[in-house]
């Protein structure tokens, strides 16, 4: 049995009721919190479920990974940030992953796509097409995010990276085990997987972001780009880290986030046909 089908049959799609508890909101969003989606080590994964409104479903699913330096951090501080997404039409799953404080890297990238697996094994029962799964992070969850991404059994229809992490240099005392080396680290790295057939990115970083250098993310989409990997970036002119846990950022960025999915996934297109030369075609 594969570890999807093994997730979906020893769970049994959402016969877990007692270990829930659901909530919704004005929007019209309907959540449902501490969902177990498997183990990491010894210890339950759980995650949370947010439901679009009726009415708005496209279908698609978005694993969400929060930030914290892969030491700090939980599923909790996302709902901000994952409501004006959901609200647009998105299924969001708030997924917890094991710190590193209780386990080393690669243990991180393990939950993620457990939380994957759960999510395709359970597609029909969120109301979601399971080759429509895409993984969201911020910053050391934009690492975990853009990693997975680069994983061939991830199978992710796309990837959107807050003010990302792109390299574990810094953390690497930290989060990676004991007696790692430079090839370690380098393997460590979201950019060493990124090749031809990634899955469509976007990414999102305030310019006055001393925590995370913007310059990251520019690199980040220069590899994308030589890679022909559809992608786009999105800065923000005076804000720093974290800048989308204001309101007005993060409908911002779920805004562009809905449309950058909606030509890419959704309801793939190129437009407008500019012509070259001034894109309105000959006189």
């Amino acid at each position: 049995m594969s570890g999807a089908a093994a997730l979906g049959h020893s769970l049994g799609g959402f016969g877990f009721a007692a270990q829930t508890s659901n909530t919704s909101n004005a929007s019209g969003i309907k959540v449902e919190k501490d969902i177990v989606v498997g183990k990491g080590g010894g210890t339950d994964l759980h995650c949370d479920i947010y439901r679009p409104p009726a009415g708005t479903e496209k279908r698609m699913a978005l694993v969400h990974f929060h930030g914290g330096g892969f030491a700090r951090g939980s599923k909790e501080t996302l709902t901000g940030q994952i409501t004006p997404i959901t609200a647009r039409g998105y299924v969001s799953i708030a997924a917890q992953y094991r710190l590193s404080g209780v386990a080393k890297w690669p243990s991180q990238i393990e939950d993620a796509k457990t939380h994957i697996r759960w999510v395709r094994a359970n597609a029909s029962s969120l109301g979601v097409d399971p080759r429509r799964i895409a993984i969201v992070g911020h910053s050391a969850g934009g690492h975990i995010a853009l990693f997975t991404a680069g994983q061939p059994n991830a199978e992710l229809a796309a990837c959107v990276a807050f003010y990302p992490q792109t390299s574990v240099k810094n953390n690497a005392p930290v989060l990676l085990p004991p007696g790692s080396d430079e090839a370690a680290i380098n393997d460590a790295s979201p950019i060493t997987h990124i090749k031809a057939g990634y899955p469509p990115t976007v990414i999102f970083h305030g310019l006055s972001d001393v925590t995370i250098p913007p310059e990251n993310s520019q690199h980040l989409l220069e590899v994308l780009r030589d890679s022909k990997v559809p992608s786009e970036l999105h800065t923000f002119a005076g804000v720093p880290h974290e800048f989308d846990q204001h309101p007005e950022f993060a409908e911002s960025c779920a805004v562009l986030t809905d449309f950058f999915l909606e030509r890419e996934i959704l309801h793939p297109r190129t437009y407008p046909p500019f012509a070259p030369g001034g894109g309105r075609g000959a006189a």
